[in-house]
């Protein structure tokens, strides 16, 4: 087995919504760290760094991963789908983004895009899901400003129009 130095920078690529990206790492540098400060997708936010509040929360394949768990290195050639990409290239927010802004479903907006994140990939597994499922989902997020009530009205909504 090869040694890998900790200070080694290895070249990865991946999709990042949609588009090619590239940048060099450290063997040890997190996928949030990767994407905020290297190829400049602010979006995902980093709050516990330890998995527990959900804040990170992005796709990589299609399914809802801790970005602060996840090793830059872990995405080489993989599609990495980040919140930015859920509105429309012309700014329009997606169904789910609208039902959150629609039911208050935000306050400070620091835990939203790992919430929106995770729902992205649980409606497009569940699309009609009971509130009771909803709430299991959110159980993995930390939000200390809305009451998590305007969140589960929220997805409740945006499932009842899906097919």
């Amino acid at each position: 087995m090869r040694r890998v130095n900790k200070d080694e920078r290895a070249r990865i690529s991946f999709t990042l919504n949609g588009r090619a990206v590239a940048g060099d790492a450290e063997s040890r540098m997190l996928l949030t760290d990767f994407l905020r400060y290297v190829v400049g997708a602010t979006g995902t936010h980093v709050g516990c760094e330890h998995g527990v509040c959900g804040c990170c929360t992005v796709l990589i394949d299609g399914a809802a991963v801790r970005g602060c768990l996840t090793l830059a290195v872990q995405a080489e050639g993989r599609a990495v789908t980040t919140v930015e990409a859920l509105a429309s290239p012309d700014g329009s927010l997606s169904a789910l983004q609208q039902a959150f802004q629609q039911h208050h479903a935000l306050q400070c907006g620091f835990c939203t895009p790992g919430i929106l994140m995770s729902f992205t990939d649980y409606l497009a597994r569940n699309p009609h899901p009971t509130e009771d499922e909803i709430r299991k989902v959110l159980s993995g997020h930390l939000c200390r400003c809305t009451g998590y009530a305007g969140i589960v009205a929220a997805v409740l909504a945006v499932s009842s129009n899906l097919p």
